[in-house]
Order: C-alpha cells, then sequence, then structure tokens
C-alpha cells in the first residue's frame, strides 16, 4: 500500500523533469557559485542557448526570436554582465567573461550573423549592433 502512494506522485515528478524540446529549441543553464541571475526567451525553431556562470553576481539576458539562432554566454569571475538579443535566422552569438565587472551587449537584426566577444580581467565593456546579413564582428579585450 505504501508503494502505490508514492509510485504515483514520483512517476509524475519524473515526467516532468525530463528536458522537453519545444519545436526542436534546445536551453541548458549551469551555474556555479552564488547570487547568479538568468533571464531568457525564445520564440520559434531550432533556437539553442548555452549559458554557464562561475563565480558570483554574475547575469545574463538573452532573447532569441525566429530559426536556427544560436547564443553562447560563459562568464567566470564576479559581477559579470552579458545582454544579448537576436532576431531573424541562422545568427550565431558567443561572450567568454573572465575576471570581474564586464559588460557585453550584443544585438543583432537578419540572418547569418556572428559575433564573438572575449574580455578578460577587470572592467571591460563591448557592445556590438549588427543589422542585415552576413556580418561578423570579433572583440578581445584584456
Amino acid at each position: 500500500m505504501t508503494f502505490k502512494t508514492f509510485a504515483a506522485p514520483l512517476a509524475v515528478l519524473l515526467t516532468l523533469s525530463t528536458p522537453v524540446l519545444a519545436d526542436g529549441s534546445y536551453v541548458f543553464i549551469e551555474q556555479f557559485g552564488a547570487r547568479h541571475e538568468i533571464g531568457a526567451s525564445q520564440s520559434g525553431r531550432f533556437q539553442r542557448l548555452t549559458v554557464y556562470q562561475e563565480g558570483w553576481g554574475n547575469s545574463a539576458i538573452t532573447s532569441q526570436d525566429g530559426r536556427r539562432n544560436t547564443t553562447v554566454v560563459g562568464q567566470s569571475g564576479h559581477r559579470n554582465s552579458a545582454t544579448m538579443t537576436q532576431s531573424g535566422a541562422c545568427n550565431i552569438a558567443g561572450v567568454a567573461q573572465f575576471g570581474g565587472h564586464h559588460t557585453a551587449e550584443t544585438t543583432q537584426e537578419g540572418g547569418c550573423n556572428a559575433v564573438a566577444v572575449i574580455q578578460t580581467g577587470t572592467g571591460n565593456s563591448s557592445s556590438t549592433t549588427q543589422i542585415g546579413h552576413g556580418n561578423v564582428a570579433v572583440v578581445i579585450q584584456d
């Protein structure tokens, strides 16, 4: 009797904890440390989002609309901030921030655009905006 009492709720919980892919979109978030913040939205099909935060007080805000867009954040250290917005198709962004007090903002509209930002040390700031098709931007700071 006791087994039957717990089996049904356990089955429901296991089903709810299974990852669900909506229209082929994917979200992976892994955080270590304390006081991290993440806010993300995806609409459309086959969107990809990966966020990794380590340290404390890092924040990431991402938004994707369209299809086959990819966003990767990263971040290690403390009080780093990444804001990324993409609309259109086949856009790729990235950000990898190490150290502390970095700010990275990227906006892409259109198709097949790419951004890569790497910031190390302390207090770097980056802002990129791309509109159109086939744009590429790379920012590396120390």
